[in-house]
């Protein structure tokens, strides 16, 4: 990365810079805005913050951090209808959350609501915007198409001063919502659909979380977003593809405004997943309908989803930062951002062996009523994690998906007659299969065990290829455990058939819970939000909402990457 003094200057240029980068680098080489970088993160708080946000959060925040400058947060909040203070406050801890401050930078778009309508009447008395009483209907016949001109309003020739006592008319309230509108006078031919007279202000009278009712006409985001900028001193106004052909609008704006600044954007490609969908639209319409359980839910896309899932701030910046920023839109595979979490977790997270399908076994040739204390590695990519013990005893429960009464050749876990190892314990040998006599379900294994092979010993030398986990039965303790998948079972879950819902596309085993799974002693402990590795099952958190002190529930964050995952889902095919 490059380097800068918090007072300017040249920044030193690496090998691998961004094309967003390298303006900069320029830019501060040319010494362009006295060699500030101002940016700045401009949500919506229309809904929460998603995955695709937090690539928009990283690169403007870490920009403005690499440069010596400041990023600030400001709310477009110019759409009453959606929009809602718990969205603002969230969004806010989401920031947080991820790591960055925006220290005094906290702004609103209707901080400048007066200085915004004083632009347009500026506009209005040069005869670059007139008042239309055009409905949304008439406005779009004619708007024409991408291969017709439109045509003008019959109202577009109203003179300045007609233009300005109508729209003080408007502001004063004098009008029915949605009656009248203030539009740009640009030009009704061009290519641009954005430059053909689009709309400022429109009429609306709706309570706004800031503002109350002192104002009922609102302005258009396409407006308020530009200006807004300009009055905040941003010099590089990073927004994603989408926006590219607003720019020319944008610029037409400042081209024409007696503003004291100009801010310069650049567009970058935005974050696509497979698996996800982050159309706000969309995601309001899950909560809304309660395809899901809320915004927090952990398969949400969510910031709040995923954290209440397990994902880390780290994991999330490291994906973010791996990605890349570039001009061409592409779609990044889920499993990088998985893999994201599992390499800050496999570093981090302490291991512990947890039975989610428990089978009973019995060691009918251990002593009755005798318990010892194994010894178990808490993390071996961590050194200074220590060990912590583990009781041992006659009784103990297997995940069930560990046995097979007809095992095929490469299923190297228990069968009758074979021999597996107990994690960081003995080898046991499967002796006989009990089974209801009613259902005829496996109810308990009866198995021996080998004395001479405590912590990972064969005296014989003879090979175990099978390794297992399993808990004390009598030290077990019982807890829900919810493994979560994709919530939607394409990778591409907005491509559905015609006539069809993107809702069609929903994984209906996108959540299975999981009772009276038997986990070991210490996790009756385990503080909410904490992050464990169930040893051969996956990385799993202590869900934030519903678990309380003494109660943990645990959610599955990410499965492990390794063979265990296939064989395990062959197995389950069978």
């Amino acid at each position: 990365m490059s380097t800068q003094s918090e007072t300017g200057g040249d920044a030193v240029p690496s090998v691998h810079r961004n094309f967003i980068q390298a303006v900069i680098d320029a830019d501060v080489a040319a010494g362009r805005d006295g060699g500030r970088v101002v940016t700045r993160f401009p949500p919506e708080p229309n809904g929460y913050l998603h995955i695709g946000h937090a690539k928009a959060i990283c690169l403007n925040f870490t920009i403005a951090e690499e440069f010596g400058g400041r990023c600030n947060l400001r709310f477009d909040d110019t759409n009453p209808v959606r929009e809602d203070a718990e969205y603002v406050e969230s969004m806010k801890e989401d920031i947080r959350w991820l790591g960055f401050d925006w220290g005094a930078g906290e702004h609103y778009a209707s901080d400048y609501f007066e200085q915004l309508f004083d632009f347009a009447l500026e506009l209005i008395e040069k005869g670059l915007a007139y008042v239309d009483d055009l409905d949304a209907a008439e406005m779009r016949a004619y708007r024409g198409t991408v291969t017709e001109p439109g045509r003008g309003s019959p109202h577009r020739e109203r003179t300045p001063a007609e233009n300005i006592a109508l729209f003080q008319s408007m502001r004063a309230g004098e009008f029915p919502d949605g009656s009248r509108t203030l539009r740009a006078k640009i030009d009704m031919a061009s290519p641009n659909m954005n430059l053909r007279d689009p709309v400022l202000y429109r009429i609306l009278r709706v309570h706004h979380l800031r503002t109350g009712d002192a104002w009922c006409i609102y302005p258009m985001y396409d407006w308020a977003h530009g200006q807004s900028d300009a009055i905040e001193g941003v010099t590089h106004s990073l927004c994603s593809l989408e926006f590219e052909n607003h720019r020319l609008l944008y610029d037409w704006f400042l081209d024409n405004l007696s503003t004291t600044y100009r801010p310069r954007q650049y567009e970058f490609a935005r974050l696509n997943l497979t698996y996800t969908l982050t159309s706000k639209r969309k995601l309001i319409r899950l909560v809304e309908e309660d395809l899901v359980e809320g915004w927090d839910d952990p398969r949400m896309p969510t910031l709040s989803g995923l954290r209440r899932r397990g994902y880390t701030p780290a994991a999330l910046r490291e994906f973010c930062a791996g990605i890349g920023v570039a001009k061409f839109n592409s779609t990044v595979d889920m499993v990088k951002l998985e893999n994201s979490l599992r390499d800050d977790l496999n570093r981090h997270a302490q291991r512990r062996l947890a039975v989610l399908r428990p089978l009973r076994v019995v060691i009918a040739n251990y002593p009755e009523g005798e318990t010892e204390q194994i010894e178990a590695v808490n993390n071996p990519e961590d050194e200074d994690a220590g060990t912590r013990k583990l009781p041992f005893s006659r009784t103990l429960y297997i995940d069930r998906n560990d046995f097979r009464e007809e095992a095929p050749r490469k299923f190297f876990r228990l069968a009758p007659g074979r021999e597996v190892r107990l994690r960081y314990a003995y080898c046991i040998t499967c002796d006989e299969v009990v089974k209801d006599p009613e259902s005829g379900e496996i109810t308990e294994l009866r198995c021996s065990y080998d004395p001479q092979t405590a912590r990972g010993q064969t005296p014989d030398g003879r090979k175990v290829k099978g390794i297992i986990h399993w808990v004390s039965a009598a030290h077990a303790f019982d807890a829900e455990v919810r493994l979560y998948d994709h919530l939607f079972a394409t990778p591409d879950p907005s491509g559905v058939e015609e006539g069809e819902d993107f809702t069609s596309n929903l994984n209906p085993d996108s959540l299975e819970r999981l009772q009276h799974c038997k986990l070991e002693p210490s996790l009756a402990d385990a503080e909410i939000g904490e992050h464990f590795q169930f040893e051969r099952q996956g990385y799993f958190c202590v869900d934030t909402t519903d678990s309380a002190q003494g109660r943990p529930v645990f959610n599955r964050s990410v499965s492990l990457r390794d063979a265990w995952a296939r064989i395990e889902k062959k197995g389950t095919q069978r």
